[in-house]
């Protein structure tokens, strides 16, 4: 290499050998650079993969903290009804109120999934059987003391003065008190967000409906998780803005966004403090402010606020199973049945008759249960959860038989049927 050097400096003179020199020392440095820079690109890997790392076993140790929780209910759990003693009775709007309860024999309680719901069997004076139903727990899985539940006395339609006000939250909100004893079945609901996931959530609360939408947000706000979460509350003014301040703690977590929507705000309501949109909670709102509708959504109002917003979310383009809902009493979302090809029947249509009212019908294949026919017909059958897991839509069989849509939570009595979940398979009399 020395010969070659002294050969091409003695031919080119001493500025070119001081060129070279240059040439030389630039290659060298750009491999110095290429080196650092390979080596800073590898660092900056290794970090970020021990970052994702690192998250990737909070949320194994979160999703193992909420095994160890299910595993918790199984052995805490209880059969038929407990004795639980109202702590604390609480206004917290026109008509709400919430009900914190202790277990009276003062065992520990079991945790629940953020989302579901207590069935009360209700001894209320002037009623020949006890009245049973179902109420979203509306606090954080987390609270090992107590459960809450927050009830809205249930008023007679505007349209309908002659109705009278809703039996069980009018008992709840003019007689049961501090001191009193409830009875109490264990918590259930297949309505429940799932905490061992870290997707990107969107909660839809109208009126009372918020109740089970605050317990999902307060669950992750309290597990520390940094999934995201958007709340939208919808109710008409500052009048009936409930668990305010539950709320507002929300707006306190960076992963949680929390918009109120008053559709009719009162003069003393000021916009920015009281609530953040006028109008009512729609799917041109959560287009205007969802920065995609990539998320799983959540909603529990009547069934107008539901049902509006299921059909916008479908033509949104958010698929069905994205979409989960909670309904109570008549509010139900009626899902567009699918397409299908025409069918030829070759034996008499499936007829229905209910006993006791005296009326035979054919079966209408469009109504999603028996439940919700019967209504149709203009009879009166009790319901409550309207996911089998109550029982108190019960109905004797009286002849046929019936399909269920899914397997209830607990079978019902024998030669009865929960016409909430099931179809009838052919002619069919029920005692109702």
């Amino acid at each position: 290499m020395q010969p070659i050097l002294e050969h091409i400096q003695r031919a080119l003179g001493d500025n070119a050998g001081l060129a070279l020199g240059y040439f030389l020392l630039a290659v060298l440095s750009s491999q110095v650079v290429l080196l650092a820079y390979s080596s800073a690109a590898r660092l900056s890997h290794e970090r970020r993969q021990r970052r994702l790392d690192h998250e990737r076993l909070e949320t194994l140790v979160r999703a193992a903290k909420y095994r160890y929780k299910e595993a918790q209910e199984v052995i805490q759990g209880w059969n038929g009804y407990r004795k639980f003693t109202v702590r604390q009775k609480t206004g917290e709007c026109e008509d709400v109120f919430s009900f914190y309860m202790v277990p009276h024999d003062r065992k520990p309680l079991p945790p629940f999934k953020p989302g579901q719901y207590l069935t009360f069997g209700l001894d209320i004076p002037g009623r020949d059987k006890t009245v049973v139903r179902c109420y979203s727990l509306s606090d954080s899985p987390t609270r090992p003391d107590c459960y809450r539940v927050t009830i809205k006395r249930e008023k007679a339609p505007p349209d309908k003065p002659g109705v009278p006000h809703g039996v069980a939250s009018s008992f709840f909100s003019d007689h049961v008190k501090e001191g009193d004893l409830l009875n109490v079945k264990a918590p259930t609901g297949h309505f429940f967000l799932d905490m061992t996931k870290n997707t990107p959530i969107c909660l839809l609360g109208g009126g009372v409906g918020l109740t089970p939408m605050l317990s999902m947000a307060k669950a992750v706000a309290e597990s520390g998780s940094p999934r995201e979460v958007w709340l939208f509350f919808g109710c008409r003014n500052g009048a009936e803005h409930m668990l305010r301040e539950d709320l507002n703690r929300l707006r306190g977590f960076d992963n949680i966004r929390v918009v109120v929507c008053y559709s009719r705000p009162g003069k003393a309501d000021v916009k920015g403090e009281d609530y953040d949109r006028e109008g009512r909670v729609t799917i041109e709102v959560l287009k205007e402010i969802l920065p995609s509708n990539n998320y799983e959504f959540f909603m529990c109002g009547n069934g107008a606020f539901m049902k509006a917003l299921n059909d916008g979310l479908e033509a949104w383009g958010v698929p069905e199973k994205d979409i989960h809902y909670e309904a109570f009493g008549p509010a139900t979302v009626k899902k567009k049945a699918a397409p299908t090809a025409p069918t030829v029947t070759t034996g008499p249509a499936c007829k229905v008759i209910f006993a006791k009212s005296g009326k035979e019908v054919e079966w209408n294949p469009a109504q999603s249960n028996l439940l919700d026919f019967a209504l149709e017909q203009g009879l009166r059958i009790e319901s409550g959860c309207r996911a089998g897991s109550c029982g108190v839509c019960s109905v004797a069989i009286k002849s046929g038989t019936v399909d269920y849509i899914k397997a209830p939570d607990a079978a019902p009595e024998g030669g009865s049927c929960l016409t909430c979940i099931c179809r009838p398979k052919g002619d069919l009399v029920l005692d109702a």
